[in-house]
């Protein structure tokens, strides 16, 4: 029996998009009373458009896990390859990232997400020791991360 699959997007929060539009805005004001009309509305437009494309691109990091594979981003592995995981909370992630991280380690990390998942990696031929991913359901990725191992073990 296939593990229920999990799937997360890591969209950036509604904060960032207030913030990006407040710091276009600003730049509209500045531009409006140094250039022609038309030319500040044009540089607000390309600054919005830039901005729209980075935050879109930046959010669009997905965790899944389904069909025997565990995917982040753009990378893969399947599930005769993961050892044990762990839901971190927000002091254990700092520690883990940070500090504690190692050089080798396959990150998925947000800024805006504060708690992850690392899933050990038992590949030899792989030299990531661990995958640390950013999650705002690292209970529910950990618990399908698991489900998925136990039905790749059997």
């Amino acid at each position: 029996m296939d593990p229920e699959p999990y799937d997360e997007r890591l969209g950036v929060p509604l904060r960032w998009w207030a913030q990006g539009v407040m710091l276009v805005a600003t730049l509209w004001l500045a531009l409006v009373v140094a250039l022609p009309g038309p030319a500040a509305w044009l540089c607000s437009g390309v600054a919005l458009a830039l901005l729209v494309s980075l935050l879109v691109s930046f959010g669009s990091a997905r965790v899944s896990v389904a069909d025997g594979w565990l995917r982040a981003g753009r990378a893969r592995i399947e599930a005769t390859h993961l050892g044990a995981v762990t839901a971190l909370d927000a002091e254990q992630t700092r520690r883990v990232a940070g500090p504690e991280a190692d050089a080798r380690a396959y990150l998925l990390l947000r800024p805006y997400l504060k708690r992850a998942v690392k899933v050990e990696i038992t590949d030899p031929a792989d030299p990531a020791p661990y995958w640390l991913l950013s999650s705002r359901h690292p209970d529910e990725l950990a618990r399908a991360v698991r489900a998925l191992t136990d039905s790749s073990a059997l």
